[in-house]
């Protein structure tokens, strides 16, 4: 999990603006693959988030997997990080997880407070799977 993080992290300092940080999370939301487009739906929605975001969790073979989509490319590009970090894990490990990297590569800061909020019920809503499942 550090190793991902690290990546990102390194991958954002080599960026030298904000705006270049902001393509960054596009093209990142470009290509993330949603396994399953029927997850948006209610039950999968998270409430608080500036944008419609719908998050799928699923126990299997022991590791969280995780689905998820939103209708906005820079909040698509946040979730494909969250995704590339947590994904496949153990759910200890997710529930435990210190996402350090959104605060090394200042997304926590530099985001809008309502893509904060966002990010912050996103993060809640896995790790709160992850902790049933741990």
């Amino acid at each position: 999990m550090s190793a991902a993080q690290d990546e990102i992290v390194a991958e954002m300092s080599d960026l030298e603006d904000w705006l270049a940080k902001y393509e960054y999370l596009v093209a990142r939301g470009r290509e993330l693959n949603v396994e399953d487009e029927e997850i948006r739906t209610e039950e999968h929605a998270i409430s608080g988030c500036q944008s419609s975001v719908w998050i799928r969790a699923e126990l299997r073979g022991g590791r969280v997997h995780l689905c998820a989509d939103s209708d906005a490319m820079i909040t698509r590009g946040i979730i494909a990080l969250l995704l590339r970090v947590l994904d496949g894990r153990h759910p200890r490990e997710v529930a435990r997880a210190e996402l350090y990297f959104l605060d090394r590569t200042g997304l926590r800061t530099h985001l809008s407070p309502a893509r904060a909020n966002g990010l912050a019920a996103m993060v809640q809503r896995i790790r709160t799977c992850a902790k049933a499942w741990a």
